[in-house]
């Protein structure tokens, strides 16, 4: 309940913060930024579609000058067709005449190959003279020549086609690829088709009244056509200083005609669009307008699709311009916004807060000096000095509460202090004799199960020890009266000898755990790791039974102090329960390293096997006294024996177990001075 009331009153306090100070900055941090994000969202969006809008009129403008030069070799090839002297020279039937007069205006005109085809694909002359014409396709525009009417389109030469004309055409249009990240993966490494400009014109010549005269200009390299494109669209200062216009021809998606730059000296050409551009606009047939990475930087890019004779797309024409000057631009004009607003806030907000300190000063006294009181300062005061007004006069008659308030709880702290002590006295009193008291009572049962195991066992050894000695006796005796008749019964008697040997064992395992001090030999100090090597031959014999691979980490330096024997007795009994816990084989691991324990320097030992592991009721009472888990084969001594041999040289031994996974043994004894 206090707690909730303080909540209560955090958030009233808070809350009457938050008002007064939202009504005066609602609008300057609130608002004002929203609308200025907003504005600044609109303005970003906009300056973008007017960069877009841009590139479109410039592809606008690079689209009709292509058209126009498509327009322009139609032309000339058609006044060329119908001029008087081509009549005259057609007239003739001369052919070299003819070829002579292609040649003279072939290089006129600025083509890269003209020539004369009759209807039945027959050449009357070309030019370059050693032209072979590819005229067993049937392209469009010839076949509108031979129709009757002028054409003109884009079409693809083979290279095959461009080596007939001529091999240096060929040559020319021959463009080593250029790997280029984000391009469709290809596996060739040239691209040796043209992109020719391929017009045709209706002529007559004698013996044919239908033929045409056909032209064209390869656009392969054609670095004039291109950079006249580049001109044209982006005049000097079109563009704001640092930005840099650039027009591209493809034939499909290689640059066969660019001046975008591959490094400072070189044309990309032989470089490839990336896969995005190519499926848009070759794929789908629509004009890209956006933001593309072109060759090494960011450009404002426009594409569109170039189609054939035959109506297919064959390549796209490109112009765009470098977008950094104009992100840098935009950048700056964002932050020189953001800077003037960030200007005016530090500039306005201070103001105000000083003039509204002296609304609600006096209220956050007030709440301060409340929540004061909360967390335990009973001296805390509003000490208000104002003006006289309604808030100080509530001030000061809070203060004056206060010193009521804070001589009561004087009172009865002091009252509540005196209690508190003599009742902290009397609990003192009671824990320490209750301490001692269950301290006393352990020792007393302790020392009582041991004294009446030590007696018990006492008494049983003594008089086990005694029909032993009688046995054994006699069981000589026997053997000497029989003489050689006791081989009849050798195996008998060996089994009698070997049985009461084990009771033997037994009655000094029983003897050595009642009475451990009678039997503790003598201390000197020892290495682990020889001990452990002197222990292996004596266990060899069980380990030749299973398949266990002994795996043995000596790292210790430090030696030990106990006695040889007990040392021995203490690892072998671990050794044999690790055997035992492994009947169809597995791995014993013994490890020894050095290992400080409450500032103690001295050694950790441990023995693990990969067996059956133990449930966690099992290890609660692995070292009880006469606890097995071996039925008849154990006695249940051994590791008690184990704890006690550790214990009395000042060490400890802990066991960790996982059933079906193994068990992990660890000894760890101090240092011998």
């Amino acid at each position: 309940m206090a707690e909730e009331r303080r909540r209560r009153k955090s958030g009233s306090r808070l809350s009457v913060r938050v008002r007064l100070l939202a009504i005066a900055l609602l609008p300057t941090l609130v608002v004002l930024p929203l609308f200025l994000g907003w504005a600044m969202v609109r303005w970003n969006a906009k300056f973008d579609s007017l960069l877009i809008t841009k590139v479109n009129g410039d592809l606008t403008i690079a689209h009709q000058y292509f058209s126009r030069i498509l327009e322009n070799s139609g032309e000339k090839i058609d006044a060329l067709g119908q001029s008087a002297s081509f009549r005259d020279v057609a007239d003739s039937g001369d052919a070299a005449l003819l070829a002579g007069l292609l040649e003279r205006r072939r290089e006129e005109l600025g083509l890269d190959f003209l020539y004369v085809v009759r209807r039945d694909r027959t050449v009357e002359a070309a030019s370059p003279p050693s032209a072979v014409p590819p005229v067993s396709k049937d392209w469009p525009v010839i076949e509108q020549a031979f129709a009757g009417s002028a054409a003109t389109s884009v079409d693809i030469f083979e290279a095959g086609d461009l080596t007939a004309i001529s091999p240096a055409l060929a040559d020319r249009a021959r463009l080593d690829l250029v790997p280029t990240p984000n391009a469709v993966p290809t596996e060739r490494a040239a691209e040796t088709r043209g992109m020719v400009v391929h017009s045709a014109s209706p002529v007559t010549v004698p013996g044919a009244p239908v033929a045409a005269l056909v032209g064209g200009i390869l656009l392969n390299q054609n670095l004039v056509f291109i950079d006249t494109i580049n001109d044209l669209v982006y005049r000097e200062a079109s563009l704001p200083e640092g930005s840099q216009g650039t027009a591209t021809l493809f034939l499909e998606d290689v640059r066969v005609s660019t001046n975008v730059r591959l490094f400072e000296d070189k044309r990309a050409l032989g470089t490839r669009v990336s896969a995005a551009v190519r499926q848009k606009v070759l794929g789908e047939g629509q004009v890209w307008l956006d933001s593309a990475f072109v060759v090494n930087d960011w450009y404002i890019s426009a594409y569109e699709p170039i189609a054939d004779s035959f109506g297919e797309r064959v390549g796209m024409l490109y112009v765009g311009f470098l977008e950094t000057p104009f992100r840098e631009a935009k950048l700056a004009t964002l932050v020189a916004l953001l800077l003037g607003f960030l200007v005016v806030t530090a500039g306005s907000v201070p103001l105000f807060l000083r003039w509204a300190r002296g609304v609600f000063k006096p209220l956050e006294k007030m709440t301060d000096t409340i929540a004061s009181i909360e967390k335990g300062d009973l001296g805390a005061r509003t000490r208000s000095e104002g003006s006289g007004d309604e808030i100080a006069r509530v001030a000061q008659h809070l203060d004056h509460l206060l010193d009521l308030v804070q001589e009561s709880d004087r009172q009865l702290r002091s009252w509540n202090e005196e209690l508190n002590t003599r009742v902290e006295e009397r609990t003192r009193d009671l824990k320490m004799a209750n301490r001692q008291l269950e301290d006393t009572t352990k020792q007393l049962i302790m020392s009582e199960k041991l004294a009446a195991i030590g007696e018990i066992t006492a008494g049983v050894a003594h008089e086990i020890n005694n029909p032993i000695a009688v046995i054994q006796g006699n069981l000589e005796v026997l053997r000497m009266l029989l003489g050689d008749h006791a081989k009849v019964a050798s195996t008998e008697i060996r089994l009698i000898d070997e049985q009461v040997d084990r009771i033997n064992q037994i009655v000094m395992k029983l003897l050595q755990f009642a009475k451990p001090d009678e039997y503790a030999g003598y201390a000197d100090r020892h290495a682990p790791d020889e001990v452990i090597s002197d222990c292996l031959p004596l266990v060899r014999h069980l380990l030749r039974k299973t398949d266990i691979e002994v795996v043995r980490e000596a790292t210790a330096s430090r030696l030990v102090l106990m006695n040889r024997t007990e040392l021995q007795q203490v690892l072998i009994n671990l050794i044999v329960n690790a055997i035992h816990a492994m009947p169809g084989g597995g791995t014993l691991t013994m490890k020894t390293w050095d290992m400080k324990k409450e500032d103690v320097a001295g050694v950790s030992i441990e023995i693990s096997d990969t067996g059956v592991g133990m449930s966690a009721d099992v290890i609660a009472r692995i070292f009880d006294p006469f606890y097995t888990t071996k039925s008849r084969q154990g006695t249940g001594l051994g590791l008690s024996i184990t704890q006690t041999l550790v214990s009395r040289q000042g060490g400890d031994i802990k066991v960790e177990s996982i059933e079906g996974a193994g068990t992990v043994f660890t000894i760890w004894l101090p240092e011998g001075t």
